[in-house]
């Protein structure tokens, strides 16, 4: 099978596509940083940087002559996902509501050029990965911004008849990955065999082989199945916080109010919500944090939290802002300062996921953020020969990789899927199959 990949960035979820003996002939990546890394991992891949909408005739193009002929079997596109992404929403919204945003987020739209070089190279599926929030982000019909359609909506009106489509939110932990990441994947495809999979099953994904409490399935892979084994490490000094034998098993250090707050959080739990540590007190007592929505619909943390022990008086160790000797809670998510639990996957790897203050991003057990080496593994990186490289011969930073992980989905659980994908169009897989009355399909 022949594919070409759009919104490329590093090539992480590439992975997953060459690993089911799909030739990827063609890619293309607005940044040149992400490009290069994808150039270093994929060489034999003709890779086109630039904006997808001034680039579009030369991707068309390229596409046709590397193709001599032949068809094209996929397009792969993963748009960005910040106009749609819950976590900027509240602040899209206020935006929008006070005029200072235009309604249709201009990243939106740029599925657009995506369905033109689709149509154009007469390609027979499209597998396109996104936010959950993709399957309500409404974009114009016809330029019209009166005239709004969902994506999904908007792709099968772009493609019309005789397409198939199956849009699935895939919970890749449910695959084996030990990290709890959703992402709507969605398959619109005229492919003869996929086509009649659909239609006749419903859906192109597989049974999922994992559960939170397995019943039948494996149980879901925790962080402690995953990172339990590597060094340990402490964010309270240099010589504490890496390991010198292990290339990225670093982390930076906390400060000493922070370091006070992450060592008395227990696992599982938020730093806003510890309590006394004052040995002639040690009350547990103390309302814990929470959030409410306003009216607006925007969540918010309450702000009535206490920072001082409601017994003894003592300073917490909470999350505080400390200002000529006056102190107050620190404004933020309920999530921030948060242990992860060592007998879950863990959460998604977002961009910051080497900052204490992230989302639910602590190590369970010791004081300290996940390494970046540990959150390779978690994506399960690991698995697979990706080097942190550039084809230019530039270094690599470190803020590059936590932007690729954050910005990709695991590369194993889309595997799973593509192989699933693959397997069908070549009739391996019919909806007939005992795969598809309910037995595990692995990798």
């Amino acid at each position: 099978m022949k594919a070409i990949s759009l919104f490329s960035c590093g090539g992480i979820g590439d992975l997953a596509v060459r690993e089911q003996g799909v030739e990827v002939l063609v890619a293309n990546e607005l940044s040149n940083e992400r490009a290069q890394v994808f150039r270093y991992n994929f060489p034999e891949v003709e890779m086109i940087i630039g904006d997808i909408w001034e680039e579009k005739e030369k991707i068309i193009k390229t596409t046709l002559n590397k193709l001599k002929g032949k068809s094209l079997d996929i397009v792969f596109a993963t748009p960005p996902c910040q106009g749609m992404s819950k976590n900027g929403r509240g602040k899209l919204l206020n935006l929008v509501r006070k005029g200072e945003r235009p309604k249709v987020d201009p990243r939106n739209r740029l599925v657009i050029p995506a369905i033109d070089i689709f149509l154009a190279l007469d390609a027979d599926t499209l597998i396109m990965e996104n936010v959950p929030e993709m399957e309500n982000t409404l974009i114009p019909k016809n330029g019209n911004e009166s005239d709004l359609l969902t994506i999904p909506d908007y792709i099968s009106f772009r493609l019309g008849k005789g397409f198939s489509r199956s849009l699935k939110v895939v919970e890749f932990a449910d695959y084996g990955v030990p990290q709890r990441r959703q992402r709507l994947i969605s398959v619109y495809s005229k492919d003869k065999n996929i086509t009649r999979f659909i239609n006749s099953t419903g859906s192109i994904f597989p049974e999922t082989t994992h559960s939170k409490n397995g019943y039948g399935k494996y149980p879901w892979v925790t962080v402690r199945d995953a990172i339990a084994g590597t060094p340990r490490l402490d964010a309270k000094d240099i010589k504490s916080s890496k390991c010198n034998d292990i290339e990225y098993h670093k982390v930076p250090l906390l400060d000493e109010s922070k370091y006070f707050w992450v060592s008395n959080t227990p696992q599982g739990k938020t730093a806003f919500d510890n309590q006394c540590v004052n040995k002639s007190c040690g009350f547990t007592g103390n309302k814990t944090h929470g959030s409410t929505h306003d009216e607006n619909g925007i969540n918010k943390s309450n702000g009535s939290t206490p920072i001082f022990c409601q017994k003894c008086g003592e300073l917490l160790p909470r999350p505080w802002v400390e200002k000529e000797g006056t102190y107050r809670l620190m404004k933020g998510y309920t999530s921030a300062y948060k242990r992860m639990s060592y007998d879950m996957p863990s959460s998604a790897l977002t961009r910051n996921l080497s900052y204490a203050c992230s989302d639910n991003k602590l190590h369970p057990t010791q004081n300290r953020v996940l390494s970046i080496y540990e959150a390779m593994i978690i994506h399960t990186l690991d698995r697979y020969n990706f080097k942190w490289q550039r084809e230019d011969g530039k270094k690599v930073s470190d803020k590059l990789i936590r932007e690729l992980i954050g910005e990709s989905i695991p590369p194993y659980g889309l595997s799973v899927l593509f192989k699933y994908f693959v397997d069908i169009h070549y009739g391996r897989i019919t909806s007939n199959s005992s795969v598809v009355r309910g037995q595990l399909c692995l990798v």
